[in-house]
């Protein structure tokens, strides 16, 4: 009796340390990514407050509203410039000291562009803010990795894009609210306080991790990546602009392709290099990250360019375009909490393909908006567009390292972070010259947009984004069953 009293009382006990171990576990999955996630928020609210402020930033500093553009891929250019070393650089000095370096670096950058006075400073203090930007993501995205157990990632990566989604949600109004009631260089100033916020939590809460074994840092290889990288951003950025004479822009993106295929030369069948190319070996990764480019195309200039038809196209106050861009981030917002459920349910694989049609059709729908558009339209696209952009986005983000082994997860997160922000610099690019080309053809300058100059973009950029479903739908039913 006293003996199967103990055996009782031992499986009780064993329920009990699994139980707290389960909801320890649980909580582990969301307190982790909502911290590591501070540099998404920061980013989504950065991005989403500038696209709805570019028209005061540009009346201030006297300038172009499309040559703002460059202040905006300048950051990108940034991150090609120093993503290659982010993840030697947590392998070498440990996650959590150079997460907290980045984001110190990025909210002191945000100061300096806060009280910039002219469009070569704003350009300038964005590209320091990228160098902090190059190391916040990925290493990010790095802690959550290797902090959550593999069971418990779809859950991780959920609440890992939260605060970007609120960042998206209060970007678009809190940016018409800041240049109607006061400076626009509040934008960038708000950015301090997440920051100091970010760096306390991490300091607290965020485990440090690094590799017993470093490769020697790849210099030559990162020079190479850096060159290539920039050059073609270079040249995405500065097509069809006049104030970059054509034979540099064809020069520098010469020099970036031919780095390019040095750095293929100088990698090939390496893995002690700074990015080893064999990791787009793995097919869930190359899917996600290069099958993925078109779709990002859309979901990258969308909130860029979204504000800028409701301002300059459609003639809305920026407290209005705030208003109308925050449906996309609350779509986005809606999905989150079914995301674990409808993976397990479908599968990645279908989820990906309606996703991409969805965001290549709202997309297109843009293209649609006039002056005389219904209101309630334009609600219900935004809405559907935030929708199927947080499907595909956390899709892809979660699919695209499952099977990738730990020793190669630092390379793999920045390789994956830079190829996402080419192709958000080349979804940027790229609306940007179709507005130009189609505002020459209409018979006025780009200064002078108006909504007739848009509807070509939207329909060339979502047309493209469709190319994504091609590449998801190569992946094979037992491939996805198994990743589920």
């Amino acid at each position: 009796m006293i003996e199967d009293k103990s055996k009782l009382d031992d499986v009780m006990d064993s329920e009990a340390i699994s139980e707290s171990s389960h909801c320890a576990t649980s909580n582990h999955a969301r307190l982790i990514p909502m911290i590591v996630a501070v540099p998404m928020f920061l980013q989504s609210l950065d991005t989403s407050i500038l696209g709805t402020a570019l028209q005061s930033i540009a009346s201030s500093l006297h300038v172009e509203i499309l040559h703002l553009n460059f202040a905006i891929t300048a950051y990108l250019l940034s991150l090609a410039l120093f993503l290659p070393a982010s993840g030697w650089l947590a392998d070498r000095f440990g996650t959590r000291k150079v997460f907290c370096s980045a984001v110190a670096i990025f909210s002191l950058a945000s100061a300096f562009c806060g009280a910039a006075t002219s469009i070569t400073q704003v350009v300038l203090f964005r590209i320091f803010q990228g160098l902090g930007g190059a190391m916040m993501v990925p290493v990010g995205r790095l802690i959550l990795l290797r902090s959550i157990p593999p069971a418990q990632l779809v859950v991780a990566m959920v609440w890992f894009t939260v605060p970007g989604s609120i960042g998206r949600v209060v970007g678009p109004l809190l940016g018409g609210l800041i240049v109607t009631l006061t400076s626009w260089r509040w934008i960038f100033l708000l950015n301090v306080p997440f920051g100091v916020l970010g760096i306390l939590l991490s300091l607290k809460f965020v485990p440090d991790s690094r590799s017993e074994k470093v490769d020697r840092f790849d210099f030559r290889g990162f020079v190479l990546m850096a060159i290539a990288l920039s050059g073609v951003v270079f040249g995405l950025e500065t097509a069809g602009h006049t104030f970059v004479p054509l034979t540099v822009t064809i020069v520098v993106t010469g020099l970036g392709l031919a780095a390019a295929v040095a750095y293929v030369i100088h990698s090939r069948d390496r893995v002690d290099v700074i990015i080893p190319l064999k990791i787009f070996g793995y097919k869930a990764f190359r899917a996600a990250t290069v099958g993925g480019i078109p779709v990002r195309l859309a979901v990258g200039s969308a909130p860029v360019f979204i504000p800028v038809l409701l301002q300059v196209g459609l003639g809305f106050t920026p407290v209005q375009a705030g208003l109308m861009g925050a449906w996309l981030a609350i779509g986005a917002f809606c999905v989150r909490p079914i995301m674990r459920h409808a993976i397990h349910a479908f599968g990645f694989k279908p989820i990906l393909i309606v996703a991409t049609a969805l965001t290549g059709t709202t997309f297109a729908c843009y293209g649609l908006f006039t002056p005389n558009t219904s209101i309630y339209f334009m609600f219900v696209v935004l809405f559907i567009a935030g929708i199927a952009n947080a499907l595909g986005m956390i899709s892809m983000n979660t699919m695209g390292f499952l099977g990738v082994p730990q020793n190669l997860m630092s390379k793999a997160t920045a390789l994956s972070t830079m190829m996402q922000q080419t192709s958000i610099s080349f979804g940027v690019a790229l609306c940007t010259s179709c507005l130009t080309v189609t505002a020459h053809v209409h018979g006025h300058s780009a200064e002078r947009l108006t909504f007739r100059d848009f509807p070509a973009t939207f329909f060339i950029v979502g047309a493209l984004s469709l190319l994504s479903i091609v590449a998801f739908a190569q992946l094979k039913d037992e491939e996805d069953a198994e990743m589920r």
